[in-house]
């Protein structure tokens, strides 16, 4: 399957790691190899995925060499990354954190605690751009990290600490990469999302490129250069600009509902810490959009965000176009889920952080895939499939949905392919079902991996008819 245009089933392996620098040719064919025939089974096994003891021994002596650099393997990828950010006119970085689990694996060394002390593994800090359509064009950046057990539970110093000695710096360094993009798509603006998590003053000073804004959930009322002292009242205290009707999915026990919302945005100057004034910080003035639920259900909690951002909101319009980006933001947490869900992370036992590290690069860009499928169809559905799907890969697929021997010269549209291969991982496509989701094309894509396999094998010249007899 490829993210351009190709004609074998390795196609968009060689897009995301040909330009891995990995000391070794041979390292990279091994690295495109690897990520062809697991993203053909991404909830597989090790073992299962690789085939024959050959190929699973190449993989494990892959995973185990130090000469092979996480940061080389992720570099191609970024790069092809930008190749598709360049086509673009904005993108939005979501950056945001999440922790993988082995505690499964209690003999896995060089792992640290997790939010649950009695928990092991790395945290995982991520920058994925998504277009504004929700189209996920793949990773800026991974940090990978295992805490200190001695300093857990530092809390209580955090302010006396400066921002590089805590866990907080992710999120600079997650800005220094979005500048790096930006210098390297100079026609592209790109936007930093982050959630409440995100609310650090020192990311709202740091320096950022032209072109690069901000776009933060906001976590804390700070003082604010206004009569009314602090963020919330001042911007309570805007007028309301719009009140607009959204609808909020199922969540839990709670059902779908609709829910009314009141918007109101403005311009304010964030005043520094009061707790650092002796490093005399500059003030920042940003734009904040504020939408909440005044009146909702009895028993339900209301819909609210605050949000800044660097990102002029002259309007109504603006307004609601800042609401719309942060809630591309999801889309990240969908990427989780398909990245310990779908390619089954967590349960990769490899003994050693530093192999699982090299794993987690690898299988992070075979999630974006997954996701990048779901959602570029929906995007753009009248694209040739071959933006997705290799050619032996699409006939094959055509072939096992109509029952028919002979594909069609012209492929058929994304769309079209993607309701297959969900149908494949048990997708029904009745017309209140709406589009497939990730669950059933990862379970999809794993079928056609077969069915490929199959078509190929069955069109070798060498299964030819045997000629039975000359006499």
């Amino acid at each position: 399957m490829g993210t351009g245009s190709g004609s074998t089933e390795e196609s968009w392996a060689v897009t995301e790691f040909a330009e891995a620098d990995l000391g070794d040719a041979r390292r990279t064919q091994r690295v495109i190899r690897m990520a062809t025939v697991f993203a053909q089974q991404p909830m597989a096994s090790l073992p299962e995925a690789c085939g024959s003891p050959a190929e699973l021994k190449a993989a494990y002596r892959f995973f185990d060499n130090e000469a092979i650099a996480p940061a080389e393997l992720l570099a191609s990828h970024v790069s092809a990354t930008y190749e598709r950010a360049v086509r673009v006119p904005r993108v939005l970085a979501v950056q945001d954190t999440t922790e993988v689990d082995w505690t499964a694996h209690p003999a896995t060394t060089g792992l640290g605690p997790l939010g649950h002390p009695k928990h092991q593994g790395l945290m995982v800090h991520s920058t994925l751009g998504f277009t504004p359509e929700r189209v996920p064009l793949g990773l800026l950046a991974q940090d990978v990290w295992a805490r200190d057990p001695e300093k857990v539970g530092q809390r209580t110093t955090r302010r006396q600490r400066a921002i590089g000695e805590k866990e907080s710096d992710k999120w600079l360094r997650s800005l220094a990469a979005v500048n790096d993009a930006r210098h390297e798509c100079p026609q592209t603006h790109f936007v930093s999302v982050g959630d409440r998590e995100a609310d650090v003053y020192d990311l709202f000073v740091a320096e950022r490129a032209e072109g690069v804004d901000l776009l933060v959930r906001a976590a804390w009322d700070r003082r604010v250069a206004h009569e009314e002292r602090y963020l919330w009242a001042t911007v309570r205290a805007q007028p309301v600009a719009e009140i607009f009707t959204v609808h909020v999915p199922c969540r839990g026990e709670q059902p779908a509902r609709p829910a009314v919302l009141t918007l109101r945005f403005g311009a304010v100057e964030l005043c520094p810490p009061g707790h650092r004034r002796a490093e005399r910080l500059p003030a920042v003035t940003v734009w904040v959009v504020h939408v909440v639920e005044d009146y909702p259900p009895a028993g339900v909690e209301p819909l609210e965000w605050l949000l800044l951002t660097t990102c002029p909101v002259p309007s109504a319009i603006a307004a609601l176009e800042c609401v719309e980006w942060y809630a591309c933001r999801f889309g990240i947490e969908v990427w989780h889920k398909v990245l310990k869900s779908g390619c089954r992370i967590e349960a990769r036992q490899l003994a050693s952080a530093v192999r699982l590290q090299r794993c987690l690069t690898l299988f992070s860009v075979i999630a974006w895939r997954i996701v990048y499928a779901t959602m570029l169809s929906r995007a753009l559905p009248e694209l040739p499939c071959t933006v997705l799907l290799a050619l032996e890969e699409w006939q094959a697929l055509y072939c096992a949905t109509h029952r028919t021997p002979i594909p069609p010269l012209t492929p058929p549209t994304l769309h079209e392919a993607v309701q297959w291969i969900a149908r494949l991982g048990g997708f029904l496509g009745r017309p209140g079902d709406g589009e497939p989701g990730v669950t059933v094309l990862w379970r999809g894509f794993q079928h056609l991996a077969d069915l490929t396999r199959m078509y190929v094998l069955l069109r070798s010249p060498s299964l030819s008819a045997p000629n039975v007899g000359k006499g």
